[in-house]
């Protein structure tokens, strides 16, 4: 039954985590009033879990990037939901992104460059941003040590900052696992 709720690729069996997510989610759809009719159509992919460090974890869930906009719309109630479910486990929403390397060559039919949007820059931005959803990021910075050591730092609207403190480690561990970059938020005033 919670299957429905979860697609892999190739038409892959979930493992005993990812279907224990998928379950929470079914179990939200039936009970929840609010958001039964917008979690009707929606599913996920991949469900991951991250060790934050200092004995914390979190939970990134994988969802289909055409998917992505409606997720979006309920983030913040199905985090909520979700975060009540797995107690101390932050919920992270990540869209399911494909990174096409530089000899990437199309078909006959269709000619042209790799797309922009699939290239490991564009893709590494967009999963920080989905990381930080629905808080903004309004400037990046990155500082390179003298070691040659680079650090990405990250300003967040000033305006979120009661709601996100507690979580910008849990972020930073997340895109550190993801993206094997280190990245440090701040709060622009």
């Amino acid at each position: 039954m919670s299957n429905q709720k979860i697609k892999k690729a190739g038409g892959a069996e979930p493992d005993e985590f990812e279907a224990q997510v998928a379950q929470e989610l079914l179990n939200l759809e039936m009970t929840s009033t609010e958001l039964k009719a917008s979690l009707s159509d929606l599913y996920i992919t991949a469900a991951k879990e991250v060790d934050c460090g200092s004995g914390r974890k979190a939970i990134i869930m994988y969802v289909p990037f055409k998917l992505q906009k409606s997720f979006n719309k309920v983030q913040a109630r199905l985090v909520r939901e979700l975060e009540k479910k797995f107690s101390g486990r932050h919920v992270i929403i990540v869209a399911q992104r494909n990174i096409l390397g530089k000899s990437y060559a199309r078909s006959q039919k269709t000619k042209g460059l790799r797309p922009r949007s699939r290239t490991l820059t564009a893709v590494q931005d967009a999963i920080l941003e989905d990381i930080v959803y629905p808080t903004e990021i309004t400037g990046k910075r990155t500082r390179c040590k003298v070691n040659g050591q680079r650090v990405l730092k990250v300003y967040l609207d000033g305006r979120d900052q009661a709601n996100v403190e507690g979580r910008t480690d849990t972020y930073a561990a997340v895109y550190g696992k993801l993206t094997n970059k280190q990245v440090s938020f701040h709060f622009s005033s």
